[in-house]
């Protein structure tokens, strides 16, 4: 707790111009992501005020930068959506629903931290993350052609969009389009004059005022056609209160307030990773998501957009000398003076100026590195990609992440049983080379018969191999004893045990006597081998052997000098499994 409320002086000129420079950087985006929404601009900067300081303080990345992101304007704009149009088309009655999403969001997120499930976003695989971010991309590129072209954009989302293209050559408002061209060349050519200043700000405030001095009021569409945007601190939203009350309502806030804070989570913890890289230190992911769902509560009550770690606004705040949170929330704290003295002016902006930032943003959200190798990597992982991208466009983003994780899983799991099959041996030793046995076999394939069978196996034994496995032990020719070698299993899972209580009871049926070797105790294959009975009911101490040689030696005295014994023991096996 110390830790959480103690801020760290030393570096202060540093984190007073990385939190101003980032707070510079999102003044633009958060107005942009506002207008992407029927909340409008006012509530991007309400959301970029109150993440970026609570997130700061309470976050475990030092570094971070929060406020709205492309990511989470998208899931927002389409709650916000789908709940004015559950509630019959009108806003304001739609407003506790969106608000009451928003808080509970937050709170979800919050306790995915307190839960301690953010160690979990390593196991997002690549080709999700790359796919599911470049839908993004396109989904602002795609619902911004309309604002791009000087009219609201259609509801529906890119579908809506699409659908009403046929309508383009009658609505075309070219000193928009001219403006919005403006806005993405100054974006792209003036790094190249200097980078000190960022260049979305400076086309902000250039097309803005040749457009306010130029064009008249009506020509285009502005953030605020009165010219005006409320000014001051925002009230404090507390309607969303009577949304508990109604259990239908309820049911549709949950669902989309696990989307939006699976997605904030997912969207903060790898703008962490980003930052952990750039600074070589290690943010705390716990504590991460408790601080970005304390933001995302805080920007909702007082009616903001949720947001989440933003990843450029993070590396640029880096990059101009942060090191603590204090650059964070001074971040947010700028953007709040902003508010209170010049929030009057920001009414002025052109539409078309924000359409064309959110381009430039949409077009550098995509993984073009993904793109380029698409033809080099594993043919699976450009199919989950090129998968997860058309679902986060077309048909719904939870939707998309889930069904990718399940494609990756099952795809992933299909490609290890794979390679654990082409490194599971079996075969009688007579028939083995040099080099398809184990070193520490030596010349053993010389001096036994072929009565026996040597099982390799190596990697995990689980549900994915279970079936090659049984259909493997099935295909066995007429032998006396197998021996399984396990030292190279490091896990077993349900599936995987039975499969080889299974594949042993069949053994034993056919009178063909099983050994282990490689079976160490402590191990977890060991402890689920014992605590099924399959150790000692199945397979008897006595025939579970630490090394091969010590196998190697039991088997040349029984082949050798007893070969009737073998019966006996695969019966003496037999009867112990009927009893």
């Amino acid at each position: 707790m110390k830790n959480i409320f103690r801020l760290d002086f030393s570096n202060f000129k540093g984190d007073l111009f990385g939190g101003l420079t980032a707070g510079i950087v999102a003044l633009p985006l958060a107005l942009a992501f506002g207008e992407q929404t029927e909340l409008g601009a006012i509530a991007g900067l309400y959301g970029a005020i109150a993440i970026g300081i609570l997130a700061a303080f309470f976050g475990g990345t030092p570094t971070q930068v929060s406020g709205p992101t492309a990511p989470m304007t998208v899931v927002s704009a389409l709650i916000i959506a789908d709940a004015v149009q559950y509630v019959g088309g009108d806003l304001s009655q739609a407003f506790p629903i969106i608000i009451a999403t928003f808080v509970i969001a937050g709170i979800i997120e919050a306790l995915f931290g307190v839960f301690r499930l953010g160690r979990y976003i390593h196991y997002f695989p690549y080709p999700v993350v790359s796919g599911f971010m470049s839908g993004i991309g396109v989904i602002i590129i795609i619902t911004q052609i309309f604002p791009f072209l000087g009219v609201s954009a259609p509801n529906g989302g890119p579908l809506g969009t699409i659908k009403s293209i046929h309508k383009i050559p009658e609505i075309v408002n070219f000193t928009s389009v001219a403006i919005a061209s403006v806005t993405i060349l100054i974006i792209y050519l003036f790094p190249k004059i200097t980078k000190k200043v960022p260049s979305a700000l400076m086309a902000l405030i250039i097309v803005s005022i040749a457009a306010f001095f130029i064009i008249p009021a009506g020509d285009i569409l502005r953030i605020n056609s009165e010219g005006a945007i409320p000014t001051g601190l925002p009230d404090l939203q507390l309607g969303f209160l009577k949304v508990f009350g109604d259990f239908q309502h309820m049911m549709i806030v949950f669902e989309y307030a696990f989307t939006l804070a699976a997605l904030g989570a997912i969207d903060s913890l790898l703008t962490s990773v980003v930052a952990d890289n750039m600074t070589k230190t290690k943010h705390d992911s716990d504590r991460e998501l408790i601080g970005q769902g304390i933001g995302n509560i805080g920007a909702a009550l007082i009616g903001g957009l949720p947001g989440a770690g933003a990843t450029m606004r993070t590396v640029i705040n880096i990059n101009s000398g942060g090191k603590t949170k204090l650059s964070g929330m001074l971040a947010g704290f700028f953007l709040l003076a902003v508010l209170l003295g010049l929030g009057a002016l920001v009414g002025y902006i052109p539409n078309a100026v924000l359409a064309g930032i959110l381009i430039t943003v949409g077009i550098g959200i995509i993984d073009y590195k993904g793109f380029k190798h698409i033809r080099s990597v594993p043919k699976t992982d450009a199919f989950v990609m090129i998968t997860v991208l058309l679902l986060t466009v077309f048909v719904d983003l939870l939707v998309a992440v889930a069904i990718g994780m399940v494609l990756s899983s099952v795809l992933f799991m299909k490609k290890i049983s794979e390679v654990v099959e082409h490194q599971t041996y079996s075969a009688p030793l007579r028939q083995f080379s040099r080099e398809a046995a184990w070193v520490d076999e030596g010349d053993i394939i010389d001096r036994i018969g072929d009565k026996v069978y040597i099982k390799h196996l190596e990697g995990p034994l689980f549900f994915g191999f279970t079936s090659r496995f049984q259909e493997m032990v099935k295909n066995l020719p007429n032998i006396s004893v197998v021996v399984i070698r396990m030292g190279k299993v490091p896990y077993v899972d349900q599936s995987g045990l039975y499969a080889m209580e299974d594949a042993i009871m069949d053994l034993l049926q056919k009178d063909v006597a099983v050994v282990f070797t490689g079976l160490y105790k402590d191990t977890q294959p060991y402890d689920m081998f014992r605590a099924i009975n399959l150790v000692p009911g199945l397979v008897d101490e006595r025939y579970c052997f630490d090394t091969f040689q010590e196998c190697a030696v039991w088997l040349e005295d029984y082949l050798n000098s007893q070969e009737i014994y073998l019966d006996d023991l695969a019966g003496e096996q037999l009867n112990d499994v009927e009893r």
